[in-house]
């Protein structure tokens, strides 16, 4: 174990103590200490679910870039593993970047970007794999095993990173981000027979300057007789209510011939249209679910309180499908072990905002569900305590729901409020919000649509309030708070 790593591990055991158990969410992932941003890893081995994440534990901004670690065994309750991978070679020195794992003849490989600098100070970024046990990694003496160089004439040598890998037969496959020869993003796919030699395949799709610039953190797989690639691309041009400026995120969805490698595009659209979502990995549950998760902050907008020794966490897992050419995510079942009870409420429409008995708390799952024929607009508000609250707005009459969190009460918030459209239908409209303390992840009629935000408001707000024009209807689940309390390695 090098010298770097051990530091890190040391580092993690002292400070992990250190942070009080009110200060973390209560069913959400965060960074152990220090920084969190990008999930990577996010794998089955040894019969646990694997996630690891783009690391920095000595501060609470970006730095050079470890692998974090966790494991669970239901998506709900992680426990915290020593960090993984430290920038400890040459061809990493600059950062163990983004990268995903497979299990393989009893043994979990991890496949990740290295960044490392030329003797002139240019960025390279190459990849590389580090094999283990599920608690020690030890990387591969001919790292790196594949190199910009193996990509097409005029393709970048230093924005080349983000490799996903899985295993389809005998061989194995990774999809990872890159830039084409016209500066925008396009997705490479290599293939190997042993996760150690690899060779070029095909690029599977192109930006053409059409959605952001490079295309970060991809992924590629068959659901539901569709194909399904995801990105995050850099520097997106908004685009109605669909895409938003900066750091997005983009679902295409098509069709694939796994004999030529020829994917043809068919649709493009928003994963979450929230303020906090990027950076997307996804694995096969072993019941066959599409298991998704995400980093829930933003590049552009950094909001950790001060005083706290973690930053950034990462959203709720949810199940994936593909329904009517379009991406649903629900989250996974297992958050139900955790209710502690159940109200059910009946709302009405009234002058100004009401409460409902039994419907309050900083950390549930809640259901509200309306006819829009009878109600065609409602407000809820969460967070409440004195002038702070966080507003979420169905706006029936205009097809719209709207996140604004202006009056949460964090000052340093100053991109307060996202738009999306409701998806198109007739039947009830169903509104499912995910509280945990520091975010709101809502989920519209059996997740046609999402929207991830942190809200960092006093956690002594608790209220709930409601103002319709019509009745609405509520089912409310509190979650247990103590889920990961007493955390330690």
């Amino acid at each position: 174990m090098s010298e770097k790593l051990q530091q890190a591990r040391a580092y993690e055991k002292q400070v992990l103590p250190q942070i009080p158990g009110w200060q973390r969410p209560a069913f959400h992932t965060p960074s152990l200490v220090g920084w969190a941003n990008d999930p990577n890893g996010f794998s089955l081995y040894g019969g646990e679910y694997h996630l690891f994440y783009q690391y920095h534990p000595y501060s609470t901004q970006w730095g050079p870039m470890h692998w974090g670690h966790y494991k669970t065994k239901d998506l709900v309750k992680w426990e915290p593993v020593p960090c993984a991978l430290a920038p400890d070679q040459d061809y990493d020195c600059e950062g163990c970047f983004s990268g995903g794992a497979v299990e393989w003849q009893g043994k979990h490989y991890l496949l990740y970007t290295g960044v490392s600098k030329t003797e002139d100070g240019q960025v390279r970024q190459t990849q590389s794999v580090a094999v283990g046990d599920g608690l020690n990694y030890e990387k591969l003496p001919q790292n790196p095993v594949m190199t910009g160089e193996m990509l097409p004439a005029g393709s970048s040598l230093e924005d080349f990173r983000d490799p996903k890998v899985w295993q389809e037969g005998d061989r194995f496959y990774a999809v990872i981000g890159s830039r084409s020869d016209d500066t925008s993003g396009q997705l490479a796919l290599f293939s190997s027979p042993d996760m150690e030699r690899w060779e070029f395949v095909t690029i599977l799709d192109r930006c053409r300057n059409e959605y952001g610039k490079m295309w970060e953190c991809p992924d590629f797989f068959q659901l539901d007789g569709k194909t399904v690639a995801l990105i995050s691309p850099q520097e997106m041009q908004a685009q109605g209510l669909e895409f938003h400026n900066g750091n997005a995120n983009v679902c295409l969805i098509g069709s694939y011939d796994p004999q030529t490698h020829a994917f043809t595009r068919e649709s493009a659209t928003a994963i979450d249209y929230g303020m906090d979502f990027y950076a997307t990995q996804s694995l096969v549950s072993p019941d066959g679910r599409r298991i998704l998760i995400a980093w829930m902050q933003n590049w552009e907008n950094y909001m950790t309180p001060c005083g706290y020794k973690w930053s950034g966490m990462m959203t709720f897992p949810r199940e994936l499908h593909v329904k009517d050419g379009r991406l649903c995510q629900t989250p996974v079942e297992e958050i139900a072990r955790y209710y502690t009870g159940t109200v059910q409420a009946q709302g009405s429409a009234g002058e100004g905002f009401q409460e409902l008995e039994g419907v309050s708390g900083r950390v549930f799952d809640m259901t509200v569900t309306l006819d829009p024929a009878a109600c065609r607009n409602l407000e809820i508000r969460l967070g409440v305590e004195g002038r702070f609250y966080t507003s979420l707005q169905y706006l029936g009459q205009q097809g719209l729901f709207v996140t604004d969190r202006t009056y949460s009460g964090n000052p340093k918030d100053l991109l307060a409020r996202r738009v999306m459209e409701m998806p198109e239908g007739q039947g009830p409209v169903e509104l499912r919000v995910l509280m945990d303390k520091y975010s709101v992840e809502v989920f519209v009629n059996g997740g046609q649509r999402a929207m991830t935000s942190l809200v960092f408001g006093p956690l002594s707000g608790e209220g709930i309030q409601f103002a319709a024009d019509g009745s609405f209807q509520v089912e409310f689940h509190p979650i247990q708070t103590d889920i990961h309390e007493g955390l330690s390695l």
